[in-house]
């Protein structure tokens, strides 16, 4: 049978790190393609006993049908971590929860944009996002980013030719793909952009906790004293991504559409991960145990960095990120970037290409994603010593300049 498919889907592609990681379940591929947070990292006894006593003394609060919102102890406990980590929350903000931070990306897309909107983000930004905006038939478009984050001058001249542009999507720490902050004076002026230019921010901070260097940053949702930020965060990076929680933080009216177009998608989040997640927050020393995984990703971003070094031709430049899970891989132009992923796996290191991040994947990209968390130590040792003699080998091939 021929199957009509929807015009919202036929121009959808599979996610090519979902396509990649399917080449990692092969016998001894190193998994620099990944994104998951390290099995070590996972506070499994914690999970574990918590679980057990839900399930003995509130079994069918945990089993039963609830409200689309979200548990309502956890709602309430997010409000307070978020106000006291981050400084986030005015009188007419609401939080909603969330089956992780990818659907409250998705269905904020949902409630504001309208076929041919303009929704900007920053060029190379997270597929899986990139690809839930593009099944709303929206204009999407790349703004470059520079030191220090995305560029204000360029999204500047981009507002200004696209005057139905409703919403900027950015991830200002520790971005996906590139591993880069934004600096504070860019957040301060995106906001002003939007008031300028009357828009919404959607600021995705899955990896903000995750910091191992440096100093925190102001979120722009802190900042923002009129409601036009839309602020998403998760429990895939500090608890566990397999228990699908997330959150939304934005204004009440935001927030009462973007539950009505949850109700339409799934009704309510998982009722057993949100307990989970709200008795880990209140019951357990959730500051100790993001120190912990911070000391665990410092460590096994400090080993990539050296390995790297050590190895990688000197001609390829890398972020040297604060923070995250990601470092971004720049190959001279000269050097074909997809051949380059394409001997990689061949040889048993996956690693992400960078157009898969591209707002129009068919534009060129140098660049590569490399992933510091989920391989093991001996993993990275290996990998970077292999991507390290393909480089070599690649750039020796090119012809000299005359």
């Amino acid at each position: 049978m021929n199957f009509h498919i929807s015009e919202k889907m036929a121009s959808l592609k599979p996610s090519a790190i979902r396509e990649i990681l399917k080449a990692t379940s092969q016998p001894g591929i190193i998994p620099f393609a990944a994104g998951n947070p390290a099995p070590e990292a996972f506070p499994v006894q914690a999970v574990a006993e918590i679980t057990a006593d839900i399930l003995k003394n509130q079994p069918i609060a945990a089993l039963q049908y609830s409200v689309s919102e979200g548990y309502p102890a956890l709602r309430e406990t997010m409000k307070r971590f978020i106000a006291q980590h981050d400084q986030i929350g005015q009188p007419y903000d609401d939080l909603i929860i969330v089956s992780g931070a990818q659907q409250g990306i998705e269905l904020s897309a949902k409630v504001l944009l309208d076929d041919g909107d303009t929704l900007i983000c920053e060029n190379p930004s997270f597929i899986g996002s990139l690809n839930a905006f593009r099944s709303y038939h929206v204009n999407l478009v790349g703004v470059p980013q520079t030191q220090g984050g995305i560029d204000i001058e360029t999204l500047e001249r981009t507002l200004q030719q696209n005057p139905r542009t409703r919403l900027l999507y950015v991830i200002p720490n520790f971005q996906n793909p590139t591993g880069t902050c934004m600096s504070l004076e860019k957040r301060k002026a995106v906001l002003e952009l939007a008031k300028k230019y009357d828009f919404v921010i959607l600021e995705d901070n899955p990896y903000g906790n995750l910091r191992f260097a440096g100093e925190d940053i102001p979120a722009i949702k802190s900042m923002d004293t009129e409601g036009r930020v839309i602020y998403c965060g998760s429990f895939s990076k500090i608890l566990a991504p397999g228990i699908r929680v997330g959150y939304v933080c934005a204004h009440r009216d935001l927030i009462s559409k973007i539950t009505v177009a949850k109700q339409c998608s799934d009704v309510h989040t998982t009722i057993l991960s949100q307990m989970i997640c709200q008795r880990f927050v209140d019951d357990y020393d959730i500051d100790a145990h993001i120190a912990s995984i911070r000391k665990i990703y410092a460590k096994k971003c400090a080993l990539m960095l050296s390995e790297l070094d050590k190895h990688l031709h000197p001609a390829i430049q890398y972020t040297r990120p604060e923070g995250g899970l990601f470092l971004w891989c720049t190959l001279p132009q000269q050097v074909d970037m997809l051949e380059f992923c394409r001997k990689a796996v061949e040889q048993k290191v996956a690693v992400v290409p960078g157009n898969a991040f591209n707002a129009r994947e068919e534009d060129p990209s140098s660049s590569f994603r490399v992933n510091f968390s989920t391989p093991t130590d001996p993993q990275i040792v290996e990998g970077a010593a292999i991507l390290g003699k393909l480089s070599y080998e690649m750039l020796e091939a090119i012809p000299a300049q005359r």
